[in-house]
């Protein structure tokens, strides 16, 4: 570890911390033994798979544990003064004031009633009391623009609502910083932001650290982790069951928990082998960067010259709200400009670009939700989408086009058991209901799940089964083609791989023509053959996956791949890489 924080000023000190609920894991604690320091400047991360309890831990730091949490530890030490004793109202004091949170799920985060700038505001008027109120306005927008929020006088007045997914999450963290805590607590702070936006976020969290801030980092992305992290603690059921120096740990992992995390991270170097498979080799010399080894996806069919969908010169632009007409200024927001492609039978096409960049109007367009302001949508030979198309025109074609949503949880009806779920998606197949049933149980052992969780409803299953269900759906009908709408970037790494090698496995054994949509480039680059890179509502870049990978030719191509983390780059200049890749062929 370059940085020596054996003097600074401890911020957290826990020894023994143990977490149970009465009414859960039949009372035994859902975590355990855990030990956590942390001291200002470091930043010590929280890593492993859902339900490991990182997120449990992090949140009884500012007595945010959940309702009837028993906790107990032999030392439980805030700044300095033992808080196991604390009440709701010394609680009070910690949060927003001595430690900032930042939470994945910024739509449910934010309050929906008041603009982003009053929502900031609020923890300036809570927690700095002196200065004026154009002071705490100022002061917002210049943690607005830190945190790389574009426009942030117009943004201060617009709703949690009206902002992009990217957006809401800057606007969160622009919250728990906008006070200066000596703490922040950020779960999975960069989920749900594009490779610029999250360096940007990268970058003002390593800035908050030089300014003497600690920092507990959630996250299940390793890459993420091994860009900031002073220190890591790998927790797996409730334990830690390693932790060191971030570099070490991740270079050379001695737990399986550890190796499989690592293991799993998807990239250009794993297109067509099993994520799930993955292993570090055992015999690398001391001191050289790990390997990784994996077994083959299923053989996949040849990708054919018929194309099955056809964008062609497609623009969609939207009225700005309470736009002033001016002469110079249409009041129109440009979302797509000219956008041309085509998907063929086989064929896996990836679309990559920041928040805002138009990736999911596009899908939007290409699923015939919404109309486009200019060109035109085929598929399967016919007009889809475009000037006088309408959705009676659509009917008959639209179960050969399916989609999977970036959160099922939000897409399904919570009153739906997964028999209804699956039920619906198969309306038209004109089965009768015992060869519903079958099929459905058909449908759920093909994705990894089985019969016993037809009776289950969305809120009772984890992301990676519903994600699972929703997979379910989009092949009820058997598509041709599904738009996949960032499956994947709310799942943990292993989850994350197991949704990877399921589409994968499906894509080839169905031959099925997937749009996937992403901003994760390692995801990207492991699952498409070819890739469209998205800025400013335009395709400035595409091309065969491999040859983008290596060798990207639009400067913002080379920003994408420059700013998104890995593993397989050095964290510090002139060091070992920490994972290589070695192709395992099929034996």
């Amino acid at each position: 570890m370059k940085n020596d924080f054996s003097t600074a000023r401890t911020l957290v000190d826990v020894r023994g911390l143990d977490i149970r609920f009465p009414d859960a894991n039949d009372g035994e604690p859902l975590v355990r033994g855990v030990d956590l320091t942390i001291r200002a400047g470091e930043c010590v991360a929280l890593v492993g798979e859902s339900g490991s309890g990182k997120s449990l831990t992090a949140r009884s730091l500012i007595g945010l544990a959940g309702y009837g949490a028993r906790m107990s530890a032999q030392r439980f030490e805030i700044d300095g003064t033992s808080a196991l004793q604390f009440r709701e109202r010394d609680w009070r004091g910690v949060r927003g004031g001595f430690a900032g949170l930042v939470m994945q799920d910024a739509l449910v985060s934010l309050d929906p009633l008041r603009t982003i700038g009053a929502e900031i505001e609020e923890t300036l008027a809570l927690h700095v009391r002196s200065g004026s109120r154009a002071a705490r306005r100022a002061r917002v927008l210049e943690t607005m623009r830190d945190v790389g929020m574009p426009e942030p006088e117009q943004r201060a007045q617009q709703y949690a609502h009206e902002l992009s997914g990217g957006l809401r999450q800057r606007a969160l963290i622009a919250s728990a910083i906008v006070a200066s805590p000596a703490l922040v607590i950020a779960d999975e702070p960069t989920t749900a932001l594009d490779v610029t936006v999250q360096a940007q976020i990268l970058d003002v969290l390593a800035a908050r650290l030089r300014e003497g801030i600690g920092v507990l980092l959630v996250s299940h992305d390793l890459a993420v982790v091994a860009e900031v992290a002073d220190r890591v603690l790998v927790m797996h059921r409730g334990k830690v069951v390693e932790h060191g120096a971030t570099h070490d740990v991740l270079a050379r992992p001695a737990h399986a928990c550890t190796r499989r995390l690592i293991a799993a991270q998807p990239s250009a170097g794993s297109r067509g082998q099993r994520l799930t498979s993955a292993r570090l080799r055992n015999d690398v010399p001391s001191g050289r960067a790990s390997l990784i080894e994996r077994d083959p996806l299923p053989p996949r069919q040849r990708v054919s010259d018929e194309a099955l969908l056809q964008v062609e010169a497609v623009g969609k632009r939207y009225q700005r709200r309470g736009a002033r007409k001016r002469a110079a200024d249409t009041g129109e927001f440009i979302a797509l400009d000219n956008v041309s492609f085509d998907v063929r039978r086989g064929e896996v096409v990836g679309i990559v670009g920041e928040s805002g960049s138009g990736k999911s109007t596009c899908a939007k367009l290409v699923l015939g939700l919404e109309a486009p302001s200019a060109g035109q949508v085929c598929f399967l030979g016919t007009l889809w989408n475009g000037a006088g198309v309408h959705e009676a025109a659509r009917r008959e074609l639209r179960p050969k086009l399916q989609y999977i949503p970036q959160d099922p949880l939000s897409s399904f009806d919570p009153r739906y058991t997964v028999r209804q779920l699956l039920a619906e998606a198969l309306t038209t197949s004109g089965l009768d209901p015992q060869q519903i049933q079958d099929r459905s149980v058909e449908l759920l052992e093909q994705v990894g799940l089985d019969a016993h969780h037809l009776e289950r409803r969305p809120l009772s299953l984890s992301g990676g089964q519903r994600q699972r269900v929703a997979i379910a759906r989009a092949i009820a009908p058997q598509p041709e083609l599904i738009v996949c709408d960032e499956p994947v970037s709310a799942l943990d790494v292993y989850v994350q791989a197991q949704v990877l090698d399921l589409l994968g496995t499906l894509q080839a054994e169905l031959g099925l023509s997937l749009l996937f949509i992403s901003h994760d480039l390692d995801v990207i680059r492991h699952v498409s053959d070819r890739v469209l890179v998205f800025k400013d509502g335009r395709v400035v870049e595409a091309g065969d996956a491999q040859r983008l990978s290596d060798a990207p030719q639009h400067a913002y191509t080379r920003l994408l791949m420059a700013s998104a983390p890995s593993l397989r780059r050095a964290k510090e200049a002139g060091s070992d890489a920490l994972v290589r890749e070695v192709e395992l062929h099929a034996g």
